[in-house]
């Protein structure tokens, strides 16, 4: 038998002495077949690839997924058996220290978990200069053009279930209503801010036109909304939805010019708006007698109850039913701004707009006098500076059905706060 010269890249062999040549590298020590033939056609032999035997819990930064293994395997350019590569004892001490450094980062993580109590890094100046300036600009040209609207709406959806006037149109009729009536709401809202113009005369009158329509006393409101914002946040001092603590909640009258909510020189405001109120309710009542009892509240009457459901569920859920418990002040722990960042933005879907952006309310809480078409903009803006202290809202189907069970469980578990300590929160 006789063996062909060996060309580059080329191996030719008889069986027979192939089979001489594999009993001959068995019984040689330190040499392999392959090693032989490689050096023999003149190429390099290409790196082995070994995985170090790995046993426990191994890492995402390993792999994919975390699994456990129990095997090695070694690679190589030819499917042949090699010897296992042991990783060196420096190598061992090096992956120990990479894995000590993943649980110590999952600790430090733990450490710095996020306090919305902490006093914020940042003051309101700098939330200030983050929004545009062109957010405070007012434009009471398009302000009014949203309450032409609103109140063409309004007068629509009345001539329309009065003309069809059929049972299975009236709740339609009802929940849509209603829904308008809070719009003309929080348009009102936006006069008693200043955010509707640059005008207070103009702000008081329509003002005082959409909330009286809608039977809220526009001054009182005003001031005591306003006392509000000024000490959001505050146990004993917040006019609105103020938290109770074992003693009973405070007491106060929108009508009443003498009420401990306001100051002696704003009983002539009060007055005015008592007695604007005071001319709607005269106007209901001769409507009644005109087209009848019973029409009157299927027009006016359930839509204004609808209202008021949306008026206290919005301004509840601004201010609880976050996930995470959070915090009410007293003494010198609240500030404007803390007690400010402890409102929250709601997300309401296709209602965002038709309630003119409600929702985006912590903006609104910490600058009021930023007009609402430009609230989610600044939003946006400040949220950078804002950081952890902003609560992404979670994000809303076209109907906000999904606050119903946030809602349900803030009214279980959001019944009261301790009468001491300076930082507390809602126990049940």
């Amino acid at each position: 038998m006789l063996l062909s010269p060996l060309l580059p890249n080329q191996v030719t062999c008889q069986e027979p002495l192939s089979f001489f040549f594999l009993r001959t590298f068995e019984l040689l020590p330190g040499i392999s077949m392959e090693s032989f033939l490689i050096s023999k056609s003149g190429l390099k032999p290409l790196p082995r690839i070994c995985i170090r035997p790995i046993t426990g819990l191994v890492p995402r930064n390993y792999f994919s997924k975390p699994r456990f293994l129990h095997t090695s395997k070694c690679f190589s350019d030819l499917k042949v058996t090699t010897p296992l590569k042991v990783a060196s004892v420096e190598e061992d001490e090096e992956i120990n220290e990479r894995m000590h450094g993943i649980n110590k980062l999952g600790e430090q993580e733990q450490e710095t978990r996020f306090d919305p109590a902490a006093p914020p890094p940042f003051n309101l100046a700098d939330v200030r200069a983050s929004i545009p300036q062109h957010c405070w600009v007012k434009d009471p040209w398009k302000s009014m053009s949203y309450v032409v609207r609103d109140v063409a709406l309004v007068l629509s959806l009345a001539a329309a279930v009065v003309y069809v006037n059929n049972w299975l149109v009236w709740p339609l009729y009802w929940v849509a209503q209603g829904t308008m009536f809070w719009a003309l709401f929080v348009l009102g809202h936006d006069c008693g801010h200043g955010s509707f113009s640059n005008n207070p005369k103009l702000n008081s009158l329509v003002g005082h036109l959409l909330h009286s329509s809608i039977l809220v006393p526009y001054h009182g409101w005003r001031i005591s909304h306003r006392i509000h914002h000024q000490n959001q946040g505050h146990v004993e001092n917040d006019e609105s939805w103020h938290p109770w603590g074992r003693s009973p909640g405070k007491t106060g009258s929108h009508f009443d010019p003498n009420s401990e909510l306001f100051v002696p020189s704003e009983r002539k405001d009060v007055i005015t708006s008592s007695l604007c109120w005071t001319a709607m309710a005269a106007i209901l009542v001769g409507l009644g007698f005109t087209m009848g009892l019973m029409l009157l509240l299927k027009l006016y009457g359930v839509p204004y109850w609808i209202f008021v459901i949306w008026l206290d569920f919005v301004t509840y859920m601004h201010h609880h039913g976050h996930q995470d418990k959070l915090p009410w002040y007293r003494g010198k722990e609240w500030s404007y701004l803390r007690g400010g960042l402890t409102t929250l933005d709601r997300d309401y879907g296709w209602m965002n707009n038709i309630h003119h952006d409600i929702g985006t309310h912590v903006i609104h809480h910490l600058f009021p006098q930023i007009p609402h078409y430009r609230l989610i903009e600044a939003t946006k803006a400040a949220k950078p500076v804002l950081g952890k202290y902003y609560r992404e809202p979670e994000r809303s189907r076209p109907l906000p059905f999904h606050l119903i069970g946030v809602f349900i469980r803030s009214l279980k578990e959001d019944h009261y706060v301790s009468d001491t300590g300076d930082v507390v929160y809602y126990q049940n």
